[in-house]
């Protein structure tokens, strides 16, 4: 699978002490906290602020193909606008779970302290708990699949809000179409949406523009006061770590790649999501600006 750390851009559940947190993209919400596993305590979804409401329906994503034997298959049920089950699982040649594979499980638990057979489960009850994909906290040892699950969640979030039943299709590993990709948000969250550009050329990512921006279009990377208390609090500011982040991503060449930025958590995994989104558009060659109807929720 292509995600290895954690990422997403929207409206988070539980808010940092973070003053200056925002919803959606403009979030940068701890210098403290690590992904790690939410308690058995279920999440209560946070009040919408903003956002499209999701559309009655099932709603289904698939990788294409296998990577060390599995691919993802994902489908989601709305009823009455709420995400009511919700189904993400690997799957073999044969159609066998990867839950139900004991040597799998043996050998990831032995090194991480956890298996498929307990990480799959957790996912899917955090999004049906949280009703939101950014709000799903990554698995502690599952770091990867947790990733994988946020940006295919977030998919098919964006296919509900549309009403869109067509399966996505992933055509995860396919070597990604020369071309400029491009994600905006819809909604701003203290005043900020994301707006998100990437270049491929020869194959390779060779620029990549991810941004926040007001609704007269300056950068948050402008925003003196920002910069100010956000360094004060957290020691880093969007003038740091959105230019990190997309140097990261040209260096690396793949969002799983891409350090988390200290002091900028949340803007990290919303950066690594989106990007992972425009690389899947990439490797499909889908130049088609991708219009996201982000969450966002009340403080």
């Amino acid at each position: 699978m292509k995600m290895k750390k954690i990422v997403s851009g929207f409206a988070v559940v539980a808010f940092s002490t973070l003053a200056l947190a925002a919803c959606g993209g403009s979030n940068d919400k701890e210098a403290a906290s690590s992904s790690s596993t939410s308690s058995s305590e279920a999440v209560k979804p946070a009040e919408k602020e903003a956002g499209g409401d999701l559309k009655d329906g099932s709603y289904k994503l698939e990788e294409k193909n296998y990577d060390h034997g599995y691919r993802v298959v994902f489908d989601m049920t709305v009823k009455d606008g709420k995400i009511t089950k919700s189904n993400y699982d690997y799957l073999n040649e044969d159609g066998k779970s990867k839950q139900k594979d004991a040597e799998y499980e043996k050998s990831m638990k032995e090194k991480t302290k956890t298996g498929p057979k307990e990480y799959i489960p957790a996912l899917n009850k955090s999004l049906e708990d949280t009703q939101n994909p950014d709000a799903v906290e990554a698995v502690t040892g599952a770091t990867h699949s947790s990733e994988n699950f946020k940006n295919y969640s977030q998919q098919l979030v964006q296919a509900a809000q549309a009403g869109d039943t067509k399966t996505i299709e992933i055509d995860n590993g396919a070597a990604m179409k020369d071309g400029t990709y491009k994600l905006e948000e819809k909604n701003y969250s203290n005043g900020y949406r994301t707006i998100f550009s990437m270049t491929v050329a020869g194959g390779k990512i060779t620029e990549s523009n991810f941004d926040m921006v007001d609704k007269d279009g300056k950068s948050k990377k402008d925003d003196a006061d920002y910069e100010k208390n956000m360094k004060a609090k957290s020691g880093v500011g969007p003038k740091e770590y959105i230019e990190q982040l997309n140097k990261g991503l040209v260096e690396k060449g793949a969002p799983a790649d891409v350090e988390v930025v200290t002091g900028a958590t949340h803007s990290s995994h919303a950066f690594q999501t989106y990007a992972a989104q425009l690389v899947n558009a990439a490797e499909k060659g889908n130049t088609n600006t991708i219009q996201v109807d982000n969450i966002v929720t009340k403080k």
